[in-house]
């Protein structure tokens, strides 16, 4: 499958790219705020614009100020950005005019050698549209007067991205790139308490330094999307924004709609990775983060970060997975592993187990053989409700449902005997399943 061409939007702080990134995508999808320096990550999402596919990259402010740490990160992923994409749309504000950082950011731009396209965002006004001529200083090209929250000169911006990337050619001569049907990708959330490791897991399954990583809690504040390929499957890596308790985050801020981006993250996925600190141990908030994945009925890997500051012993991990087992207890079917991204130690596991917690979620079990299964378990264990017929009804997680005559008399502890038993007799290792009663009674008008 050929990729999408990449569109990269850069520009300083505070001129709009998130707002034009999420109206181009159609939804929200970066954080957008009026504080400089909020989306300091890439992101990426698809556009379909005159039969194209089209990729785009929202990018952190560019800032040339290096008293505010930040900056430096910010910058470096937009030359990251800059350096994949095949064309740049420089965003600047057409209300503030100007700014020295713009020019700048122009000069840094051409030397990039790609296609630029300026487009001059808020001009809310149509009367206010003479003031883009004013951008020709830039030497960028004509200028393009858009307005995000009007939805204005978005189209026009768009035919510009087509042309730098779709030339005109004689004949039928055309470029495909990019109009293939999309590969159907696994989406897999990292999830887990800030500062845990997630984004170093993240750099190091994708080999290069893809999102910003620190020691200072809170570095992620988006959910991050990178695609790529493992065994000749097509994968989805989402980096969440480290989630603390919910007392512990104030309503309203940019880290609240972080927390709720990476809920959101963990119930579009098809897998969730829980990094834990080893160093802290199982915390409650991890518990917590783990019966959400459970609830949503989400296959998850347990992995236990930072495992090479551990002074270990002959019994340290069997310490620690018991202390798992004790904790989980209501998803006794988690799969841990233990490894550190840091000097990636064992981190070819990661990939290998979310493969095997795939699979069981998706196995299913013939008709004939569940009922062979239930019947078998029904008789070394009688009920007074009588079990009829078991079939298996979904998958992701893997749900079945039982026929039983007066269900009410099937207590809370046979159904976890019975799920029990099934798990003994088929691997579902890694995955939630979903034992489900329906009322079969003979007696029912």
């Amino acid at each position: 499958m050929k990729k999408n061409p990449l569109v990269a939007v850069v520009g300083r702080p505070n001129v709009g790219k998130s707002s034009l990134f999420n109206v181009l995508a159609g939804k929200q999808i970066s954080i957008v705020d009026d504080t400089p320096g909020v989306t300091r990550d890439r992101i990426y999402a698809n556009v379909d614009w005159s039969g194209k596919n089209l990729t785009f990259i929202d990018t952190g402010g560019v800032d040339f100020d290096d008293t505010n740490m930040w900056n430096a990160h910010i910058r470096a992923q937009v030359d990251i950005a800059i350096e994949l994409c095949d064309c740049i749309v420089f965003l600047v504000d057409g209300v503030a005019g100007i700014t020295p950082q713009d020019t700048e950011i122009a000069n840094l731009l051409r030397k990039s050698k790609k296609p630029i396209i300026l487009a001059v965002n808020k001009l809310d006004n149509k009367n206010r549209e003479a003031e883009v001529y004013d951008f020709y200083k830039l030497k960028i090209g004509e200028p393009l007067p858009i307005s995000c929250t009007q939805k204005r000169g978005l189209g026009d911006l768009l035919d510009a991205v087509i042309e730098n990337l779709y030339p005109a050619k004689t004949g039928s001569q055309e470029s495909k790139m990019g109009t293939e049907e999309p590969e159907i990708s696994t989406r897999i959330a990292i999830i887990g308490k800030p500062n845990a490791g997630k984004s170093s897991i993240v750099n190091r399954l994708l080999g290069e330094k893809r999102v910003m990583v620190s020691d200072i809690p809170g570095t992620t504040r988006d959910s991050i999307d990178t695609p790529f390929r493992y065994n000749e499957r097509r994968y989805i890596l989402t980096d969440t924004a480290g989630i603390r308790r919910k007392r512990s985050v104030e309503a309203q801020t940019i880290e609240h709609y972080s927390v709720m981006r990476a809920l959101a993250a963990i119930r579009s996925s098809d897998v969730c990775v829980l990094v834990v600190d080893a160093e802290l141990g199982l915390t409650e908030q991890d518990v917590r983060l783990a019966g959400y994945a459970h609830e949503e009925g989400k296959p998850s890997v347990i992995v236990i970060n930072k495992w090479d500051l551990i002074e270990k012993d002959t019994h340290t991990i069997n310490k620690f997975n018991k202390d798992l087992e004790r904790d989980l207890a209501f998803m006794a079917y988690f799969k841990a592993i233990y490894i550190s991204a840091l000097t990636g130690q064992r981190m070819g596991e990661i990939m290998k187990t979310v493969e095997v917690v795939l699979e069981n979620s998706k196995r299913r079990i013939t008709t004939g053989k569940l009922n062979l299964l239930i019947g078998g378990y029904v008789s070394v264990n009688p009920t007074r409700a009588k079990l009829k017929y078991a079939t298996q009804v979904a998958i992701s997680p893997p749900t079945f449902a039982v026929f039983v005559s007066k269900p009410e008399e099937l207590p809370p502890t046979y159904m976890r005997y019975l799920e029990n038993s099934l798990r003994k007799s088929v691997d579902f290792t890694g995955t939630p399943i979903r034992i489900l009663l329906r009322n079969n009674s003979e007696d029912k008008a």
